[in-house]
């Protein structure tokens, strides 16, 4: 799996740094946001996902074959996880980091869907994890080896 990711990440397809209809936001931001009620909404795998990821994340099937540029395609893809969405919420999308698109084009698609409140966390996971010990305040935040959705078991990981 890690392979996997590597192999991508040496690509160096990275994101741009914005998103036009989209506020991007930071690790520092996002712990902020969740305080007021957004939800995370994860776009990576459902393994990636039930692994580790930020506690109360919300997982958003999605099933990426367009190609990794500003121009994809979303008819290329699957996005019907955004239909199950709380369009009343906050959302931030995330994934893997700079070399993750899955989090760009969703959260592109649910702006363009009409998602008012749409947020992108370009950095992903990687930056939540690099920035936790800086956001101790939001340690309850982390969460590892949760089942997805609801009745889940919450494990924190140490800050």
């Amino acid at each position: 799996e890690m392979q996997e990711y590597q192999k991508v990440a040496e690509l160096g397809l990275f994101t741009p740094t914005s998103l036009p209809g989209v506020k991007r936001v930071s690790a520092k931001d996002v712990v902020e946001l969740l305080g007021q009620g957004a939800v995370v909404v994860d776009t990576r795998t459902e393994k990636e996902y039930r692994a580790k990821r930020i506690r109360g994340a919300v997982w958003a099937a999605y099933g990426e074959k367009s190609l990794k540029d500003v121009a994809f395609n979303p008819e290329q893809d699957d996005f019907k996880a955004l239909e199950t969405l709380d369009r009343s919420k906050a959302l931030i999308f995330s994934c893997n980091g700079a070399e993750c698109w899955k989090s760009y084009k969703a959260a592109k698609v649910a702006a363009d869907k009409g998602f008012r409140n749409v947020y992108w966390m370009r950095g992903g996971l990687p930056e939540w994890d690099a920035n936790r010990r800086g956001l101790k305040q939001a340690a309850s935040w982390f969460s590892r080896a949760q089942q997805p959705h609801a009745s889940v078991n919450t494990v924190s990981t140490p800050v």
